[in-house]
């Protein structure tokens, strides 16, 4: 399962809409992957969620060495790549994080992303969080 920047601050904080279940695919999943283009867009959105700074960081440490999940580390020629796929999608939304995510998940054979966004919908692939959570 692909962890997305929607995906991780919905199993962080508690207080999220999706958390709950967040929390049970996070658990049930085989293999769990991001990159580091998540986790900067997880700074800034933690910031603007004004969620607990120093949690979030130490959330993070704690992520990046978890032996079940893989930081993938996005490089120069990378980024370019996703650089095309934007150029290429001109119609769409979609972030410079976004376009990374999708080619990684092609390349890592992965269509289910742990996520709130549309657009990976919009590239075929599988939302896990949508429609309104139900309580448990």
């Amino acid at each position: 399962m692909f962890l997305d920047t929607s995906g991780l601050l919905s199993l962080f904080d508690a207080g999220d809409a999706y958390h709950k279940q967040a929390v049970k695919f996070y658990e049930n999943a085989v293999r769990l992957i991001t990159h580091n283009y998540v986790l900067a867009e997880f700074v800034a959105l933690s910031n603007v969620r004004r969620l607990p700074r120093a949690e979030s960081l130490r959330y993070l440490s704690d992520l990046v060495e978890h032996p079940l999940v893989e930081v993938l580390w996005v490089d120069e020629s990378f980024h370019q790549a996703a650089m095309n796929l934007l150029e290429r999608r001109l119609d769409k939304g979609y972030s410079l994080c976004d376009a990374v995510s999708f080619l990684q998940m092609e390349q890592h054979h992965m269509v289910e992303a742990l996520t709130t966004d549309h657009h990976f919908e919009q590239e075929g692939l599988v939302r896990l969080l949508k429609g309104l959570p139900t309580r448990a």
